[in-house]
């Protein structure tokens, strides 16, 4: 579980400000070691939007993502997370992903030995379990992982290989966006997934993204690129820069970013 001081969240979350969404972040600080990188976060996001994250090296865009999902080498000193109502500082990290977050990884982890098919088998089931489920029927899983393989546009002999042994930094990105499908999580975090794509598999990818979107769902993308987003098209663009979110505006600011960088925003 994510360390975190005793005294964050004591205050009751205001409904109808900062809080009313599907995620809610609200005053965040977050620090590693001795450092602080969150200096103070608000963040609001309704199901069925997506919003992009985007800044200089440095400026926290992992560390927002990490301390969502519950990576334990950050300490939250101030401020809460709520995804539904749940808070989030309250739970491991595998409980966060049972509630419904999903983190795609910059660097996916390589697990030889265990097939992809048997990799979200044990996921879609543990995550059942936590929700006092039995496990999923074999044809029943079978079926939905034909389906969501052929609405990703995955070839079915990818998914009896090794989770992401192998894989070219294409196919662990499709990988994952097809664990995304599987899992069906209400608030999916893409954490620079264009990195090291090629124009063919970025396209696979946010076209695999695009088809997941719903009104039930959300959707962050962090990324230091425009080019994403001309696939996967925000509706909020925030710029986060020194811990802080210090722009917000809508898909054209990442066209503006693209062009004139940071540094005017200063």
């Amino acid at each position: 579980m994510t360390k975190q001081n005793n005294k964050q969240d004591q205050t009751p979350f205001p409904l109808g400000r900062v809080g009313d969404g599907l995620l809610s972040i609200k005053n965040l600080h977050a620090n590693i070691g001795d450092k602080e990188i969150l200096k103070g976060i608000d963040l609001n996001i309704k199901a069925g939007e997506v919003h992009a994250i985007m800044g200089p090296n440095g400026s926290g865009k992992t560390t927002l993502s990490s301390v969502i999902a519950g990576r334990e080498d950050y300490e939250v000193t101030k401020g809460s997370i709520r995804l539904d109502g749940t808070n989030l500082l309250e739970l491991a990290p595998e409980d966060r992903a049972h509630k419904g977050i999903f983190m795609s990884f910059q660097y996916p982890v390589a697990i030889p030995g265990v097939t992809v098919t048997n990799f979200i088998k044990t996921a879609i089931n543990a995550k059942r379990k936590a929700e006092g489920k039995e496990d999923m029927p074999a044809a029943e899983l079978l079926k939905m992982i034909r389906e969501k393989a052929k609405l990703i546009g995955i070839d079915r002999s990818f998914l009896s290989r090794s989770l992401n042994d192998g894989f070219s930094g294409g196919e662990k990105k499709r990988n994952e966006i097809f664990q995304m499908a599987m899992l069906e999580p209400k608030m999916a975090i893409l954490d620079e997934t264009d990195s090291g794509l090629d124009i063919d598999a970025l396209k696979t990818v946010a076209n695999g993204v695009n088809k997941l979107r719903s009104k039930d769902n959300a959707v962050i993308v962090i990324t230091h690129y425009q080019r994403l987003l001309e696939y996967i098209v925000p509706d909020f663009v925030h710029v986060l820069s020194d811990g802080k979110i210090v722009k917000t505006g809508g898909k054209e600011l990442a066209l503006e970013l693209e062009a004139k960088g940071y540094e005017w925003i200063k």
